[in-house]
């Protein structure tokens, strides 16, 4: 892979640290780091490659020169800058949901649709979090026997509303343990610690929130199946990372538990932790720092009618790396 100048727009949050950590593990070809920030930023080091990279404030003259953008910043931000960055010739991989369902960027897992990556017009969006997290053992299920109805519940650690979301829920941990009052909670609705919060994002007409949207909009995009059927709850819990799905679907086919766990064991990026008799299956804790969809519970549909086909499983990824950073970064590998 012939070396790049590489930008990471909003180098100093969770997702883009993270992004900077995926690039030197993966051995990515940097010829040159380009960490942007908000102004505020501006000036502070971060380590990179055994060396310190100074943040730059991020305005639309930081991207010339620069080859391929990693963004990590809000809509609004990525709206603003990256197509700045794409008139000075740069690609742009956006973590943020600003373009994500716009007809012409392609919405890409690589271990799914990783060719959508050549008809780009200069972004290509990363997914959300638990989309990811549940398409990647679902693709392989998918292949086998066709799926067309999901029912999700999934249960997102604090590390999805960033850096803010993960020293709220370790403060409040802390008060909760020492017996105080929580107070404000920002950015949550309510206290986390102790606590579950069944929303994430605003609610439409038919009370979805933005959220549970996503997995219906970005999974037809990403999949091509734009009549997928998907019935989605979001539930904040009280994990720092990694986030975990509860997962029903339907197939067009039948498959059985076995030819299931036979699909994705051999899937990329999924690992199967599934021994009920020893206690072994899918758990946060297990499943944070690394980059595998862990995948267990595998077993039949008891509530599903005769004839149809359906299975369900329960799954657990790390919402800052496969979730996020190190998708974008396998996006990127594929530009090279």
């Amino acid at each position: 892979m012939s070396s790049k100048t590489i930008a990471i727009l909003g180098a100093t949050g969770v997702v883009g640290q993270q992004m900077l950590q995926c690039l030197e593990e993966r051995g990515f070809p940097v010829r040159e780091l380009v960490p942007l920030a908000s102004a505020r930023s501006a000036g502070k080091t971060l380590r990179f490659a055994g060396k310190d990279v100074v943040v730059r404030e991020a305005t639309p003259e930081a991207f010339e020169g620069v080859d391929i953008v990693l963004g990590a910043a809000d809509d609004e931000t990525a709206k603003r800058l990256l197509p700045e960055a794409v008139k000075r010739g740069a690609v742009c991989v956006d973590n943020s949901h600003a373009f994500r369902l716009y007809d012409d960027v392609p919405l890409v897992i690589p271990e799914i649709n990783g060719d959508d990556v050549v008809w780009h017009n200069g972004i290509i969006s990363n997914p959300n979090c638990a989309t990811i997290i549940a398409l990647v053992p679902l693709w392989p299920l998918h292949q086998a026997a066709g799926m067309k109805r999901l029912v999700v519940s999934t249960y997102q650690a604090a590390s999805g509303a960033g850096m803010p979301g993960l020293t709220e829920l370790e403060r409040e941990m802390g008060v909760v343990a020492a017996g105080g009052e929580v107070g404000e909670t920002a950015p949550f609705a309510y206290q986390l610690a102790a606590n579950l919060i069944p929303q994430i994002g605003g609610f439409n007409d038919d009370l979805y929130t933005s959220e549970e949207m996503k997995l219906q909009n970005e999974g037809r995009k990403i999949c091509h199946l734009p009549e997928l059927l998907v019935n989605c709850t979001c539930v904040r819990v009280p994990v720092m990372r990694s986030h975990s799905e509860s997962i029903t679907v339907e197939f067009e086919r039948p498959l059985s538990v076995e030819a299931a766990r036979e699909a994705l064991d051999a899937a990329p990026g999924v690992k199967v932790v599934d021994d009920p008799a020893n206690l072994r299956y899918p758990m946060p804790l297990e499943t944070s720092d690394q980059d595998l969809i862990f995948v267990g519970r595998v077993r039949r549909d008891l509530s599903a009618p005769e004839g149809v086909n359906s299975l369900s499983f329960f799954c657990c990824g790390d919402q800052i790396r496969k979730g996020a950073a190190t998708n974008a970064v396998q996006i990127a590998e594929l530009l090279v």
